[in-house]
């Protein structure tokens, strides 16, 4: 009966389940929002397993319609050959006021929909969708430095507390 308890405690507070870290450092992110995805059953068993990559994935509107392309989701073993395929456009659940509202800015240069976490709450997959400027190469060389001075800092901080 506990971990019944667990399951359904774990369904509420939303459980990470693939994190895309290289966006953060490729992207500035400008703003972020959650939409859902339309999953097949095979995929959602897959996320729970956390077997999803998320690197080199991006969102595209077309038709009005949001989808998620290149996130790959492995196969799931038990289901065989009526496992789903593992790179397919996947469409994202939002409202039509959001997908207008975002349409409008991608079409500036420069932006980019860019998924950032996937994760369960409430039982339900959603995608953190991020609007993103790409980085330079010189943006992404100051991030490092300014990266190692802190990490330096803090060293010769904890260093003088001893």
């Amino acid at each position: 009966m506990a971990s019944l308890q667990q399951k359904h405690a774990a369904k509420d507070r939303g459980l990470l389940v693939a994190d895309n870290r290289k966006a953060r450092h490729d992207f500035f992110i400008e703003e972020s929002l959650e939409a859902g995805l339309a999953l097949l059953g095979t995929e959602v068993k897959s996320l729970r397993d956390h077997r999803v990559n998320l690197r080199d994935s991006y969102a595209r509107i077309r038709d009005g319609e949001a989808f998620l392309h290149g996130v790959h989701i492995g196969a799931y073993a038990p289901a065989g050959q009526f496992s789903h395929k593992e790179t397919r456009p996947r469409k994202l659940l939002m409202h039509r006021r959001e997908i207008n509202r975002l349409w409008g800015r991608v079409r500036e240069s420069g932006y980019s929909l860019v998924p950032l976490k996937i994760y369960f709450k409430d039982g339900r997959a959603k995608v953190e969708i991020a609007l993103a400027k790409g980085k330079k190469l010189y943006d992404k060389r100051e991030a490092i430095a300014r990266k190692a001075n802190q990490r330096e800092l803090e060293r010769t901080i904890k260093g003088r507390n001893r």
